[in-house]
């Protein structure tokens, strides 16, 4: 099995990370377009253009599979890319949807978003729920938390103010789903300043998806990885070392 993952950056190693710690695919090509990231601030037909361009980029490979780990492009253009693509496309959104789901039984659950402008605004999320009779829902657009984890700030005062700057109004919810792939790397944090709330990840959402919908007939121990970006690989290869 040979799958590419594509992202508008760097964030998407995180759901690369889940990939590898369940050993499901064989080989891992990875794109980051890190020469037009964020996409969370640009226009819906802009990132239709990027997502489709991305599939372009990925037909020079022989894949089985393209996994969406950009929750904006997911929530504007998987039809799209579905529509370009010669091979399965599956993104981040219903996968996310589909997990916060399975970990919350009780229709009357606060359950909190948080992503960037782009996928807020999309209703994506919100939507998806809805049509599963969750309506206890709150989402907020927290694009400061993407510089910061760039930036290697996990934890520490800076993302405790920025927590506080968002949070001040909102009460402890059920469950909180990362709609950014970012987010991940600040789960500690935000554990600790929700005291346990259940927290959905978009790498292990995109997991419990692929096992429930594809057979997987064997585990890969050695996972071959392949990494390209529309600007400065160097920099995506360094910061794929540490996460991964």
């Amino acid at each position: 099995m040979k799958i590419g993952v594509f992202d508008s950056g760097i964030g998407g190693l995180t759901v690369v990370k889940s990939l590898l710690e369940h050993k499901l695919f064989e080989e891992i090509i990875y794109f980051g377009d890190t020469a037009r990231v964020p996409y969370g601030i640009k226009d819906k037909n802009t990132i239709i253009r990027y997502a489709i361009e991305a599939v372009e980029f990925f037909k020079n490979f022989d894949l089985d599979m393209i996994i969406v780990a950009c929750n904006t492009v997911s929530a504007y253009a998987l039809k799209e890319m579905r529509d370009s693509a010669k091979c399965p496309v599956v993104g981040v959104v219903e996968a996310g949807v589909q997990a916060t789901t399975n970990s919350l039984e009780d229709k009357n659950s606060n359950i909190l978003i948080l992503a960037t402008k782009a996928t807020i605004n999309s209703k994506a999320y919100e939507n998806l729920l809805r049509e599963k009779n969750y309506n206890n829902l709150e989402a907020k657009a927290t694009g400061l938390f993407v510089p910061l984890v760039e930036e290697e700030i996990y934890n520490g005062e800076i993302l405790e103010a920025t927590f506080k700057h968002y949070f001040k109004d909102i009460k402890k919810p059920d469950a909180i789903i990362l709609g950014c792939t970012h987010f991940p790397l600040i789960s500690k944090a935000l554990s600790s300043y929700f005291n346990g709330t259940k927290l959905i990840h978009s790498g292990e959402a995109i997991v419990q998806e692929l096992e429930k919908n594809f057979t997987f007939s064997k585990k890969y121990n050695d996972t071959k990885l392949q990494f390209f970006a529309s600007e400065n690989p160097t920099a995506l290869n360094n910061i794929a070392k540490k996460w991964l």
